[in-house]
């Protein structure tokens, strides 16, 4: 008699029922295994939970008081005779890959991912497995990144002519990942980098975890504008059009997204600039990362997984589309829904089509 699969997709998460654990789940379980610390990935309410080391404090900055044990890349954790073990995701500081194996099944959940170095998170590693569990965020050719130094030459000479004009520069990017990223790659010889609190809470919380980021300055009410305006400020998407940043006016204001590769994207949120920049892979490295793993069959969480598993089919791929909550989570929550569209995009947006169950038997195992 054939055994249930390793991994199940169920209404609560991605379930192993062997190890008794849940991976990334949206509903609170005894045992969570997190992949990254964003919020459509890690939630509150489970009891215990288990992460990389280095998204620790993050987690516990936005948790709250959890029971957390953390580990290394590479260190082995058993799990009711289910070994775990955590790989490097690329995506964010602290961003795993969970590999799950029981007698001579191999998964992989590979969280979100991006294949590029930042130069800041632990580069993504790719991982043997017969079954991978891949997002699929940029799953479209249109979508192909330019190396990252030329972005961010692009920003660095947008920041000094605005200085020149006497304006202030503000760069927007999601608080976990991208303010990082940013900030390391930005050229300080030009001038001081200065945090909007919810940047800077983050910033601290990884420098909490033995985090080296380059110095950066928290905006107060005494601030003075002057001399913001002499520097660089990082905000996330909720500041956009808001008090807050209406104070340092004139100012030009850059958003940092994938997004921003979509005609109009850049005008809905009426920013001056759009800087091409995401931390989720594109079309190339998806297909890379996949075809590395050497997976028997590849499962599509969140994205443009319709039109994806169709085209991994047609290469010779055995794809399924699952559906999940993942995909709504800070990096791209506030330009995803009206960039990705019909208007916008030479193909329909199919963002996680299928329900649960559908055409895969019930509780959507596979």
């Amino acid at each position: 008699m054939a055994r249930n699969p390793l991994l199940e997709f169920t209404d609560t998460g991605i379930y192993c029922a062997e190890g008794k654990f849940y991976i990334d789940p949206w509903k609170p379980v005894d045992d969570a295994v997190i992949t990254h610390a964003h919020s459509d990935h890690a939630r509150w309410g489970s009891k215990r939970y288990l992460a990389h080391k280095l998204s620790e404090q993050v987690l516990l900055y936005r948790l709250g008081d959890i029971q957390l044990q953390t580990v290394e890349y590479g260190e082995k954790i058993m799990k009711n005779g289910v070994e775990i073990t955590l790989f490097p995701a690329g995506h964010v500081i602290g961003s795993a890959q969970i590999r799950v194996c029981y007698k001579d099944e191999v998964w992989v959940v590979s969280g979100d991912y991006k294949v590029e170095d930042d130069g800041i998170s632990t580069p993504f590693e790719p991982v043997r497995c017969h079954h991978f569990i891949s997002e699929c965020t940029f799953g479209m050719p249109v979508y192909k990144w330019k190396p990252q130094a030329q972005i961010f030459d692009d920003m660095n000479s947008w920041w000094c002519n605005n200085i020149k004009e006497g304006r202030a520069s503000v760069v927007v990017g999601y608080s976990l990942g991208k303010a990082q990223r940013i900030l390391q790659n930005l050229d300080l010889s030009i001038g001081k980098v200065y945090t909007h609190g919810v940047i800077e809470n983050t910033n601290e919380a990884l420098r909490r975890n033995g985090i080296q980021l380059n110095p950066t300055h928290r905006i107060t009410i005494d601030t003075p504008k002057e001399e913001v305006r002499k520097g660089i400020i990082i905000a996330p998407p909720s500041s956009v059009g808001s008090p807050w940043m209406r104070r340092f006016q004139p100012y030009d204001f850059g958003y940092c997204s994938g997004w921003m590769s979509i005609r109009g994207a850049k005008k809905r949120r009426a920013a001056d600039r759009g800087f091409v920049l995401s931390d989720h892979a594109d079309w190339d490295g998806l297909i890379s990362a996949i075809d590395a793993t050497g997976c028997e069959k590849v499962y599509l969480t969140h994205g443009y997984t319709a039109s994806f598993s169709r085209y991994l089919s047609e290469i010779g791929f055995d794809a399924h589309e699952v559906y999940t909550l993942y995909g709504n989570d800070e990096s791209e929550e506030d330009t995803a829904p009206v960039a990705a569209t019909q208007a916008d995009d030479p193909v329909t947006n199919d963002h996680n089509s299928l329900s649960f169950g559908e055409g895969r038997g019930e509780a959507g195992t596979l």
